[in-house]
């Protein structure tokens, strides 16, 4: 009885000072985080949510793909990012993407990590691709990356316009030439 008594008192102790040093760990600050990663290799774009051949609906959604490196000097792991996309002038954002960035496997000083694509959740509705260009709903758009980690606040990585680029191409039509 005195044994068992004693390996629940240990596992206990074990267990409440695991709690205590992963628990106590100050997040990283926002400064901190800003200085950890630099934003590589970036791109936007619009890319394809939906599409229909039949009846014809094709929906495009703005997006942002990068690479994060590693520029602290610790090796970084459970880092997230969130875009969030809005068209010029509208107060309400157009939507967000949150992703798991750098997972498990740490990033290590100096390395990049493999290409994100970060899309909004909405976009904007047409029936082809050829309708878009004169699309009033297709405006100028605008991305924000924020970084977060280890339970820290969203830390401000930058902002850029969305290129008016569509990174989708029709299907040829199937049918009878005219």
């Amino acid at each position: 009885m005195k044994r068992v008594s004693f390996i629940i008192i240990v596992s206990l102790a074990v267990s409440v000072l695991a709690v205590i040093q992963t628990g106590c760990k100050k997040p990283p600050t926002i400064e901190e985080l800003q200085a950890s990663v630099e934003i590589i290799d970036i791109e936007t774009k619009w890319v394809k949510k939906i599409y229909k051949p039949w009846p014809p609906k094709l929906t495009l959604a703005p997006a942002i793909s990068f690479r994060a490196k590693n520029i602290s000097n610790e090796p970084l792991k459970y880092v997230f990012f969130n875009a969030i996309f809005w068209q010029k002038g509208d107060k309400e954002n157009l939507g967000d993407n949150l992703q798991i960035g750098i997972g498990k496997k740490p990033l290590m000083p100096g390395e990049a990590s493999d290409t994100l694509l970060m899309k909004s959740n909405f976009g904007v509705e047409g029936k082809l691709l050829a309708d878009f260009k004169n699309n009033p709903a297709w405006k100028t758009t605008l991305v924000k990356l924020f970084i977060k980690s280890k339970g820290s606040q969203y830390a401000l990585l930058g902002q850029w316009e969305v290129s008016r680029k569509i990174d989708f191409k029709e299907p040829e039509r199937v049918g009878p030439k005219k």
